[in-house]
Formats: structure tokens, sequence, C-alpha cells
């Protein structure tokens, strides 16, 4: 078990990287998308339309999961934040969504009516993710501690994954 204060978890929290949120269908299906997230040092939001199959899902079964990693092979390491999700409109979601925006956005492509103001209607509704188990891994750790350094002394021994 990892806590939120993990300088692991923090880079990662604090980071610009891509997310999975995981929440549960109304037949109990498990639906996982990539999303854009901002973290406030105590919850995550993630900002989407009401529309969306993960903002209808909360709705009616707030359980939740993000998961956040390097997407490095030759330096994997990651978090998974399990939780409480709750979704809500209005000003408060258009202020956090412009938080996570400006994350992921330049501020060209927010000034350019062909972006930054199709994104603030296209998202309309913020999804939050109180913490309640988080869960780290580090494989370089790994590498040390069970393969005696052999990924980080042989690179070649990890194959390239697409990006």
């Amino acid at each position: 078990m990892a806590a939120l204060t993990d300088p692991l978890v923090q880079q990662l929290l604090k980071g610009t990287h891509i997310a999975s949120i995981a929440t549960h269908g109304p037949n109990g299906s498990i639906h996982i998308v990539a999303v854009w997230y901002w973290f406030d040092g105590k919850n995550i939001y993630v900002a989407t339309s009401s529309r969306s199959r993960k903002a209808r899902n909360l709705q009616s079964a707030p359980k939740v999961a993000v998961m956040i990693d390097s997407r490095d092979p030759a330096a994997s390491f990651g978090v998974t934040i399990s939780g409480t999700g709750r979704v809500f409109s209005g000003e408060e979601s258009q202020s956090k969504n412009r938080e996570i925006h400006v994350r992921y956005l330049s501020p060209a492509a927010l000034a350019d009516p062909r972006v930054g103001p199709v994104f603030a209607r296209w998202d309309d509704v913020t999804l939050q993710v109180t913490p309640e188990s988080v869960i780290a891994w580090d494989m370089r750790e790994a590498d040390r501690q069970v393969f005696g350094g052999a990924f980080s002394k042989n690179p070649d021994y990890l194959l390239p994954v697409q990006r």
C-alpha cells in the first residue's frame, strides 16, 4: 500500500500523464477509458461530458479507480487509486474543468475559438474521485531487487512499445 504523499505518487499525480479511469456499467461490466486529470492535493478531477458512459456509470455506481503510469517500459512506474466518485456540474465544474484543460492545452489552443471554447462546452461536468486506497509500483525498483539490474544493464531486453 502506498500513500498520496509518497514522492512517486506525487510525481505521477502532479505530472501531465494520461490516466485511465474505470467505472462500473449498469450490467456489472467494467468501463475503462483514457482521460486527462487534475489533482488538487486531496481529490482527482476528470472533465467530461454528461453524456459520457463514465459520467453515467458514476451516477449509479460511485466506485471508481484511476490508474496513472509513466508509459515508459524502461522506467515503468505507476499508481492505481481506488475510491468513491461523484459527478457535479455548474460553476464549480467549469472551474475544475478549466484547471484540467490548462494542464493539457497550450495557451494558444485555449485561445483558439476552434479549440478552447469547444472543450469548455464539451466537458459540461466534472468527475471527482475521492481516494480510499493507493497502490504504487516501480519496475525500476523491481529490477534492482528482483532481477539484479538485468533490465537497466541490458536495455534491449525490453522491446519497444508503440506510442
